[in-house]
């Protein structure tokens, strides 16, 4: 390999091309902006795209759509919902807005997920709901969680905000038996409208409630409201809403990328394959791949240094840092977080699996505009890393 790169190679890229920005200046012409046709064909294609007679509703955030979730499914002040300390605090924090408490636990430190026996041990008598996250686009063991979570009478939210294009057992995430499914459209995400995101569910009654919320409790779409004239200004407020809509702006670039997701998710798995096998010799643990019969989203590359490495993974994001290479750490976890930790008395020793990740992990650039240059470099660098 070549080791000549010296232009800064960004941790992540959004793959923007003509298509979303001639979508985006057409509707900067139609005078419609907000909530309104295109966010209508959005979320009609969302649902082609999933292949399955489900429901679709656009959000401007998936931190949005998980408070969303939270409300259509009645959790409440006195109940708990469990949710991993390796995560971002959005998914967390939605569940203190709706006064409720969360419960964090380990994770399983091959795959990095929540599994089975740490969640069946966390589960008490103020349980109403699990949130499982997809970590870096991996899917959770979605058969025997659910099955738990039947028995207990509890609700399941996937957060899979890392997961769009991922399957599990040959099944789209967004099409399981879960209650409701978070999909985040953030600019470093698999496919991304800027801000913005998708809740799926199978439940009418839940996708009307999460419709009707996320525009002020209001019973009708401003877009219903203002395209017809006669009685167009009529609307009943039912409930204290939020304002949570998507823009049309924001749907308009998600119309094309969601045409481009199929191309996007062939070429992470390229570049997440070709990191698998050049960095198999080094001192380090490459991240799982057990899809579980399904497809891993490879939204996040995330490398781990073993007991073998002679560098910590400080010094490895300076040493990257300083040849001009991008990296971050997903996530600090939440135990760690001065909020999260002392509001519940939280101690490293009671997350052991995720501590002991935390402090090795770091994720190194996995972007769809990446070029094999660019890899090369990367590889390259990661070697001399450890010399």
């Amino acid at each position: 390999m070549k080791n000549t790169h010296i232009n800064p190679i960004p941790f992540s890229l959004p793959d923007i091309g003509s298509e979303e920005i001639a979508e985006v200046v057409d509707t900067l012409k139609s005078g419609w902006l907000t909530t309104g046709p295109k966010v209508k064909k959005f979320e009609e294609n969302f649902v082609d795209f999933l292949g399955q007679n489900t429901h679709a509703i656009s959000v401007n955030s998936a931190t949005a759509g998980l408070h969303l979730a939270l409300e259509a499914l009645g959790i409440k002040e006195g109940d708990e919902v469990i949710v991993p300390s390796l995560t971002f605090t959005a998914s967390a924090g939605v569940v203190r807005h709706m006064g409720a408490e969360v419960k964090l636990i380990d994770i399983n430190p091959i795959t990095l997920n929540m599994d089975y026996n740490t969640i069946k041990a966390s589960i008490s008598k103020k349980t109403k709901a699990i949130i499982v996250v997809h970590y870096a686009g991996l899917a959770c063991d979605m058969d025997e969680i659910l099955q738990l979570a039947k028995s207990f009478g509890i609700k399941v939210i996937e957060d899979a905000a890392h997961a769009l294009s991922a399957s599990y057992k040959g099944r789209a995430i967004g099409l399981l038996e879960s209650d409701v499914t978070v999909f985040s459209f953030y600019a470093n995400k698999t496919m991304t409208t800027g801000e913005g995101g998708m809740v799926v569910t199978q439940d009418p009654f839940i996708a009307k409630r999460i419709k009707v919320m996320r525009l002020h409790g209001i019973d009708r779409d401003a877009f219903d409201r203002f395209r017809s004239i006669k009685s167009s200004w009529y609307y009943e407020v039912i409930s204290a809403g939020f304002k949570y809509n998507m823009t049309d702006i924001a749907a308009s670039i998600g119309i094309h990328q969601l045409q481009k997701l199929p191309k996007f998710l062939e070429i992470r798995k390229k570049i997440a394959s070709r990191y698998l096998s050049e960095l198999s010799n080094l001192p380090i643990i490459l991240p799982s791949d057990k899809n579980n019969n399904g497809v891993h989203a490879w939204h996040l590359f995330v490398i781990r240094l073993n007991q073998k490495s002679k560098i910590s993974r400080d010094e490895l994001i300076h040493y990257l840092s300083e040849k001009n290479i991008g990296t971050s750490v997903h996530y600090k976890p939440l135990h760690l977080q001065p909020y999260w930790r002392d509001r519940y008395k939280l101690t490293s020793d009671m997350f052991p699996e995720t501590d002991k990740a935390y402090q090795a992990m770091i994720s190194i650039p996995l972007y769809t505009l990446m070029t094999d240059e660019q890899q090369d470099y990367i590889i390259s660098e990661l070697h001399n890393a450890f010399k």
